[in-house]
This record gives C-alpha cells, sequence and structure tokens, in this order.
C-alpha cells in the first residue's frame, strides 16, 4: 500500500505561483505512477500530470503544459508540482494519485490509480 499526503495549496493572483507537494509513504515505488488530477466546483475530476517514478517520463493535459512542471523528489519520496502563470480556471481542489503498472493509455484515468491523497485547494483570483 501507498500513503499520500499533499501540502503547498493556497490562494494566488492571476499569473502566481504555487508548488504542491505530495509525501508517498508505504511500499517501494518502482512500478508507480505519480499523478495530479483536479477536480473544480460542479465538474469532473480531470487529469493534469503524471510522472513515471521509475524513468522519470512525464506526462501533461494540454491546458497547463508550459505552465506546470511535474517532477519527483527523494528523502522522502514526493511528487512535485509547480504550477507557473496560474489561471482562475485552475481552481480546483487537487489530489495526488499513485497506481501500479499504469499503461500508457490508462495513465490520463482516474480509476487507473489506486492510492490517493485527501487533496489540496488551489484558489486563483483574477
Amino acid at each position: 500500500q501507498v500513503q499520500l499526503q499533499e501540502s503547498g495549496g493556497g490562494w494566488v493572483q492571476a499569473e502566481g505561483s504555487l508548488r504542491l507537494s505530495c509525501v508517498a509513504s508505504g511500499d517501494t515505488l518502482s512500478t508507480y505512477t505519480m499523478a495530479w488530477f483536479r477536480q473544480a466546483p460542479g465538474k469532473e475530476r480531470e487529469f493534469v500530470a503524471a510522472i513515471r517514478w521509475s524513468g522519470g517520463t512525464r506526462y501533461y493535459t494540454d491546458s497547463v503544459k508550459g505552465r506546470f512542471t511535474i517532477s519527483k523528489a527523494y528523502a522522502p519520496n514526493a511528487v512535485l508540482l509547480q504550477m507557473n502563470s496560474l489561471k482562475p480556471e485552475d481552481t480546483a481542489v487537487y489530489s495526488c494519485g499513485a497506481g501500479a503498472s499504469i499503461a500508457r493509455y490508462g495513465l490520463r484515468r482516474e480509476n487507473q490509480y489506486d492510492y490517493w491523497g485527501q487533496g489540496t485547494q488551489v484558489s486563483v483570483s483574477s
């Protein structure tokens, strides 16, 4: 099992920056994909970015490319989401997910992730 704990959300004005952190504990992560999803009020949860723990390949949804960067850290193991040039439409609860042996075609699907953190609120004002 993997336990996930997010931090780093908050309020920021448009064009500002925030960095989210998701600390992972429990199983070794070598076969895992770590991802960030977000859910805005009244909308479904959507994929934001993912990173393969082994190898570090990164994936992004189109709306955040060039603005957000996903990365990993060690001691403790964590996945980070650096968010720059934030827009009001980025306002959502951001959640970290972890899933083992996810195929490329499935990594944007939340049902492929077995473990989730509690989420952290990001609010961007215009």
